[in-house]
């Protein structure tokens, strides 16, 4: 694998520690700000969205711009964004910092994505963006502890100053590592947008949308869930985000290796398991032993999808993949954002911590269903362009 896929990593590692370590905090940015868990939330929704806005706006602004130039730019804005957040006087201000600095999370990794996918041969692509979203699971298994570890016990702002350093980081890996990559010849933006007529494209964002949503339906909520329900020590939220990374590092690498030879079978179990585990963590979640086992199983099938619905979206772009891959970052976040602000709704309903997790069950058993449907309509369609090729053509009119 080439060297730049390692620079990739970097900013993918980075980006990945904003996103989650969040929600290790929640309890202790909603206390100094004085607002409920419900409403800290917004911290996790609020970035979703930003992503989900930013990932095909970003991308459309950086047409005009080489892709190496625009992953410079993306990561310049990720440490700002950070920097608010640390240096927030109120709560507003602090949502403020986390969507600026979502916009650059999608586009990052949809150009990115691409980018992978490029310096590798064809039939590798599928691995090659597995480990640039290594780093997003490293992250977890690195970064997101450590900086709930730092948060719990000199600050919060203090992590958010450490993720701006990390950007830092990724920045000169990317300046330093990742090639000018030329863009394809005649592509243009109406080209991109093209790609969004295609309903297969539709049908795997809204799969990413619905399966992913239904990881952070649980995640959102992880701190206080495990703290109320299963009985756990504060402290213990750091090595439970810890099997929660382990289990996306796992995901993510074996989602990438099957996806090139089974695309779709491997998005059936995935997201099949998903939903039967999110149903049972309703139950495990009073089960010390059980949760943390749990927990890493939601992260390893949550995290099998993302590779191959990067991979199908690429795939099924045709040629111009650049703004479809970003979109579908995008949809990750808006099954994010989704699944947060349902689990806050069921949470406030009286529901109780553990309900979020009945979200994500739903979430993942409607993305499957979209999964069959969508591979019963490419056969059918791959039936019909067979049928069409073996028909005689029509005979010529006779001539009087």
């Amino acid at each position: 694998m080439p060297l730049a896929l390692l620079a990739l990593a970097i900013g993918a590692f980075g980006i990945g520690t904003t996103e989650f370590v969040i929600m290790g905090l929640l309890p202790q940015v909603a206390a100094e700000f004085g607002v409920s868990i419900p409403t800290s939330g917004l911290l996790v929704t609020g970035y979703a969205l930003g992503v989900v806005l930013g990932a095909p706006l970003m991308t459309v602004l950086g047409t005009k711009v080489s892709r190496k130039k625009m992953l410079i730019l993306l990561m310049g804005l990720f440490v700002v964004g950070n920097l608010l957040s640390a240096i927030a006087p109120v709560f507003g201000v602090m949502l403020i910092g986390r969507i600026v600095a979502s916009l650059a999370h999608g586009a990052f990794f949809g150009i990115g994505s691409v980018v992978a996918a490029e310096l590798v041969a064809p039939a590798k692509k599928a691995s090659a963006i597995a480990l640039m979203f290594t780093g997003l699971t490293i992250a977890n298994v690195v970064g997101v502890p450590g900086g709930t570890l730092i948060g719990q016990s000199v600050g919060w702002r203090v992590t958010f100053v450490l993720v701006a350093a990390l950007g830092v980081v990724g920045l000169l890996g990317v300046i330093k590592l990742v090639p000018e990559i030329p863009k394809p010849a005649g592509v243009r933006l109406r080209h991109e947008l093209a790609a969004f007529k295609n309903v297969q494209v539709l049908l795997a964002m809204a799969m990413t949308v619905l399966g992913f949503g239904g990881v952070f339906a649980a995640i959102t909520y992880i701190a206080p869930m495990m703290t109320e329900v299963a009985g756990f020590a504060e402290g213990s939220v750091t090595w439970l985000l810890v099997l929660f990374g382990l289990g996306m590092v796992t995901g993510n690498l074996l989602g990438g290796k099957f996806a090139e030879r089974a695309l779709m079978p491997m998005l059936y179990v995935s997201l099949g398991g998903l939903a039967l585990v999110l149903a049972l963590f309703t139950l495990t979640a009073h089960s010390q032993i059980l949760s943390a086992v749990t927990i890493a199983l939601v992260g390893g099938l949550g995290f099998a999808t993302v590779p191959p619905l990067q991979k199908r979206v690429l795939d099924q772009a045709h040629g111009a993949p650049t703004v479809a891959s970003a979109a579908n970052i995008g949809a990750f976040n808006l099954g994010n954002a989704l699944s947060a602000w349902l689990g806050g709704i069921v949470i406030d309903a009286g529901l109780g911590y553990t309900a979020p997790n009945w979200v994500g069950a739903l979430l993942a058993g409607s993305a499957l269903v979209l999964a069959v449907f969508s591979a019963t309509l490419e056969r059918r369609t791959d039936a019909r362009t067979a049928d069409d090729a073996t028909q005689p053509a029509p005979a010529a009119a006779s001539q009087h």
